[in-house]
């Protein structure tokens, strides 16, 4: 089935953090949105307010299939701040777990050295916090266990190939269709 958890904090891009909710829960991944905040009400980078299914601290992340991290100047910095995640993305990297992050947030993975010698893909102007990544300009980047993308009007291509590796192509591909979503 696979497991998911996406990491909201303060200030998170939205669309690009609900999509991926939305379009995993549509394709039968069982997905936690889990607040790094210390709040159970994250305040997005547009005012809009989400519940999270749970707290950090309260989580256990060890029977995760993907760790997803939604982008967001303001949430971005917050996720960078969050020293337990940190540990959670170098566990995840170890154990060869998917990780997947959109628009500003591949430069957590950045800036703890995840993706050396992996392609990746983020908002325009941040390449340079790809640290030992070659950055392309892919809408969607897939490369060894990191998925990665642009930005909020890639949100769904994102989210569809997370879906994609957590529950097979054809399962993409028909709720692809379903949203009427034309790539």
């Amino acid at each position: 089935m696979g497991r998911a958890y996406v990491f909201l904090a303060d200030g998170f891009e939205e669309i690009e953090g609900l999509t991926v909710v939305d379009i995993l829960r549509r394709g039968g991944v069982e997905t936690c949105t889990v607040s790094v905040s210390g709040s159970l009400t994250i305040t997005g980078g547009h005012d809009i307010a989400v519940q999270a299914d749970a707290l950090f601290e309260e989580t256990d992340l060890s029977d995760a299939d993907v760790l997803i991290l939604p982008g967001g100047k303001v949430g971005t910095e917050n996720l960078k701040a969050h020293g337990p995640l940190a540990g959670a993305l170098r566990g995840a990297k170890s154990a060869g777990t998917l990780i997947a992050a959109i628009c500003a947030a591949p430069t957590v993975l950045g800036g703890l050295g995840l993706l050396r010698g992996e392609k990746a893909t983020c908002y325009p102007g941040l390449e340079g916090q790809l640290e030992g990544a070659k950055a392309t300009q892919e809408t969607v980047q897939e490369s060894g266990q990191f998925i990665t993308s642009r930005g909020m009007g890639t949100s769904i291509p994102f989210a569809l190939a997370v879906l994609a590796k957590l529950r097979g192509q054809e399962t993409a591909d028909a709720i692809g269709k379903s949203i009427v979503w034309q790539a």
